[in-house]
């Protein structure tokens, strides 16, 4: 059967609560980058604010930011440390339409979908949990987002350290089920080491043996790649031909590469400064439709805090985003259902099996 997006319930807005609701309160931003004493700060959820009589939604959204009211009327979302003095911002700290705010969180909730039973097993995810069915989800959900959607990628450095993981993320790019990645200087680097040394941090990427001097290889792709001035420069100087990043460049995919403390180089691509690194980050979350975290535990909460639940389309229509995340350890994948996001699906494995199965399960490796 095709994959069909679940439909969204809007409120009953027809209901006393939201009748009698009053409209909400603003105050304006007296200075660059402080929000007013009271301010409401957003969820991943839909959030509707009563203006004027009339309840509006917010419609790009992501958590711990407040919502501006712009002269035109519209609702812009705003994180703290960009408001601008004059910013008008709405005020309140409940969502049950007391202060005129209503925090929608059950858009696409299918009744059928419901238990009685209110004692059941296995409601965690663990290693012992069967994923069987999620993979079919994920492969059907990558089908019709390829076509319909925006895939966003958000890797660890682990995908570059083996050649199956390598090729099948690269045919993952070929065959049009990447729209964005996201990921560290690691990734990158020992992926561009992979491609012109068969290494990953020194070791062959398909027998994982050490090489003689091993551990320069990386800094020495650093080197050249600087030398070279940007990713796709040192693509074709050194003809590379494989791998993730270069399917990315070949492509035309956009990468947002963010930098760390510990970061050696790094790449020229890589954003140093965090916040100009999250700016960038966000710009790609704000067109994804479905977003996989792989192995990276950092890269997954700072995504996950920035993606809603949902997205309005041009024509309207409010769908929802997919958010997948993909350890080996439990505690990582948890991290993002204590969001609390209704289309969170985590899945417990090492991220190279997980990768080989999918690009198998869709018939392009």
């Amino acid at each position: 059967m095709a994959f069909q997006l679940p439909q969204y319930h809007h409120p009953d807005f027809t209901q006393p609560q939201f009748l009698q609701a009053p409209d909400a309160r603003t105050a304006v931003v007296e200075q660059d980058g402080v929000a007013p004493d009271n301010f409401h700060s957003t969820s991943m959820y839909p959030e509707y604010f009563k203006i004027g009589g009339k309840w509006r939604l917010a419609e790009e959204s992501r958590m711990d930011s407040s919502v501006v009211l712009e002269p035109d009327g519209t609702l812009s979302v705003v994180e703290n440390r960009n408001l601008k003095k004059g910013d008008r911002v709405i005020l309140g700290r409940s969502e049950r339409c007391e202060e005129g705010i209503y925090m929608h969180c059950n858009g696409f909730f299918d009744e059928q979908a419901g238990m009685d039973d209110q004692f059941v097993f296995r409601q965690g995810r663990s290693r012992e949990t069967s994923y069987a069915r999620d993979y079919d989800r994920l492969m059907e959900l990558l089908r019709y987002e390829r076509e319909h959607g925006n895939i966003l990628w958000v890797m660890g450095p682990a995908f570059s350290f083996d050649a199956d993981a390598r090729h099948a993320m690269q045919a993952m790019v070929e065959n049009g089920y990447a729209h964005g990645l996201m990921a560290g200087n690691a990734l990158a680097t020992h992926d561009l080491e992979g491609a012109l040394l068969h290494t990953a941090l020194g070791q062959d990427i398909y027998t994982q043996v050490s090489q003689p001097n091993g551990h320069y290889n990386h800094l020495d792709v650093i080197n050249l790649v600087r030398r070279s001035g940007s990713i796709p420069q040192f693509i074709a100087d050194h003809q590379i031909d494989n791998g993730i990043v270069y399917s990315c460049v070949k492509h035309n995919v956009p990468m947002v590469l963010t930098g760390s403390i510990r970061d050696d180089g790094p790449l020229p691509e890589v954003i140093g400064d965090a916040y100009a690194g999250q700016s960038a980050m966000r710009n790609l979350v704000r067109k994804a439709t479905t977003v996989v975290c792989l192995a990276t535990m950092l890269h997954t909460i700072a995504t996950g805090n920035m993606t809603p639940s949902f997205r309005v389309l041009p024509d309207g229509t409010i769908r929802p985003v997919y958010l997948y995340t993909v350890d080996a350890d439990e505690f990582v994948v948890n991290k993002l259902l204590d969001r609390g996001s209704l289309s969170a699906t985590t899945i417990v494995t090492n991220v190279q099996d997980f990768i080989t199965i999918v690009a198998k399960g869709l018939g392009i490796m």
